[in-house]
């Protein structure tokens, strides 16, 4: 029998000084992914680069986090807990520093890379530790905290950065993150304790080959869309789908898979995952377009506009936190689709926006919209993982939150490349302003929005239902 790490006698007593400091890490972490989204038109004139060129700031990003997340699943299970989470702090501490000290774009894009190693390690061990050690009768409200952090972080990104550049240069961005971070890997190296099973698999290096370079060129070829290179964005689509199949084919014939896919074969795992990539990929693309709207079409400035997300940030906060015991007490059965009936409505009202409507309006919408991923997120994230036996649990939530990256950056690409290319199609064919055709653009991305909530509004009605059509209350977790 392989021998358990000893969790029983502390979790009763470390558990909220455990995940409070893992919620916090995983804040920062995530919060560095858009760190820089208002920032971008600065840096391109400080170092004379290309928008192009620049937007690989947050792709790399992306991609970098969506790998390290798989890898992370087996990491947990061949290192210490402990160790890990100061590994993964470390990156980011490393990186943080050398983007603050950064000249040149190279510097920073290395710098970027480095702290997304940090970022991709960070979600999979916050998330599989608290798994491991709050209590059962909590766990809805705990993992709705966890969700919290991965979704508030990228959230709050826009907002406080185009706060903090109306009085500083884009370096005190990072600057300000140095001691925040020092000081929670002191917190955390006092209070975190080893609660993984180490089974010290043996390690794959061609499943990781694998799956870096299929992740990779899979997100690079979707965010080559924009650009309307058709060459690029084929060859590199067909090249990561390849890499993917072989990875999946390698990872079902292994006897120790750097990822187990097993759980795939729960269906409502499965269908968890898809839930939570539509809600993801719903915010973080509309935190990226919304800006771009409000400036482009609405006239605000870009202080006003990343304060307009401000009241939907808190919202979805607050709400995912109600989300959460709700789903302690009553599972997910009129939940899940409630939220994404709401986040329906209120991206069918985005569909109607034009260069005339009101700031207000949009504020409501989109708040609306944060509210419904709220009650969607983390019940789908949560109910899907109890499905799963303990043993599975790494693999799971490295499986969700990689997926939970990818959908992040192919939304990104997939809308924006909608926007802009409707954009670009309205300039040339009528005599209108630009306002008008960022509005059409934004109005035709919000429409593709609207069709794959549907979509998740209609699989969120088997979500919650058994085999025999009644209402299925969350799994106690083995």
């Amino acid at each position: 029998m392989k021998k358990r790490n000893k969790v029983s006698t502390t979790r009763e007593v470390n558990s909220t000084a455990i995940i409070s400091v893992l919620v916090m890490s995983a804040f920062i972490a995530t919060f560095n992914e858009t760190i820089l989204n208002v920032a971008l038109s600065g840096i391109m004139k400080e170092m004379n680069i290309t928008a192009g060129t620049v937007q690989w700031l947050i792709t790399a990003y992306m991609i970098v986090t969506s790998v390290m997340v798989p890898v992370t699943a087996f990491l947990i299970e061949t290192f210490k807990t402990k160790q890990l989470f100061l590994t993964a702090l470390g990156l980011l501490l490393l990186g943080t520093l050398s983007a603050a000290c950064s000249q040149s774009f190279i510097i920073l894009m290395i710098s970027r890379i480095i702290q997304a190693s940090g970022t991709g390690m960070m979600i999979p061990i916050m998330m599989n530790t608290v798994l491991l050690v709050a209590p059962k009768e909590k766990i809805g409200s705990l993992m709705a905290i966890c969700v919290c952090a991965i979704s508030l972080g990228p959230a709050f990104g826009p907002t406080v950065s185009g706060i903090i550049l109306q009085y500083f240069s884009w370096h005190v961005l990072f600057t300000a993150l140095i001691p925040i971070i020092v000081l929670v890997m002191v917190i955390g190296k006092l209070v975190l304790v080893d609660v993984a099973e180490i089974t010290k698999p043996k390690i794959d290096f061609l499943s990781i080959i694998l799956s870096t370079i299929g992740l990779g060129t899979i997100i690079y070829g979707i965010s080559s869309i924009s650009a309307g290179d058709v060459k690029v964005t084929s060859i590199s689509f067909v090249l990561g789908v390849i890499c993917m199949i072989i990875f999946i084919k390698r990872q079902v014939t292994l006897e120790e898979p750097m990822l187990n896919l097993s759980p795939f074969k729960y269906r409502k795992f499965t269908t968890g995952v898809l839930l939570v990539m539509v809600s993801m990929m719903i915010m973080f693309t509309m935190n990226v377009m919304l800006p771009m709207f409000m400036e482009g079409s609405l006239g605000t400035t870009s202080f006003i506009a990343a304060l307009a997300l401000l009241p939907a940030v808190i919202c979805n906060g607050i709400v995912t936190a109600i989300g959460g015991k709700i789903y302690d007490k009553y599972g997910v059965k009129w939940l899940v689709p409630v939220g994404l009936a709401v986040t329906t409505i209120s991206i069918f009202i985005l569909t109607c926006s034009n260069s005339e409507t009101s700031l207000m309006k949009i504020i409501i919408a989109y708040t609306c919209v944060c509210v419904g991923v709220g009650f969607t997120m983390s019940p789908c994230q949560t109910h899907s993982l109890n499905q799963l036996p303990k043993r599975y649990y790494p693999h799971g939530v490295a499986i969700v939150n990689t997926l939970q990256q990818v959908s992040a950056a192919i939304g990104s690409s997939l809308f924006m490349g909608i926007m802009s290319a409707v954009q670009i199609q309205t300039l040339s064919a009528k005599h209108v302003t630009n306002e008008v055709a960022i509005a059409s653009g934004f109005t035709s991305a919000t429409r593709m929005a609207l069709g794959i909530t549907i979509i998740g509004l209609i699989l969120s009605f088997a979500f919650g239902v058994d085999k025999n059509g009644l209402s299925s209350k969350k799994e106690k977790i083995a």
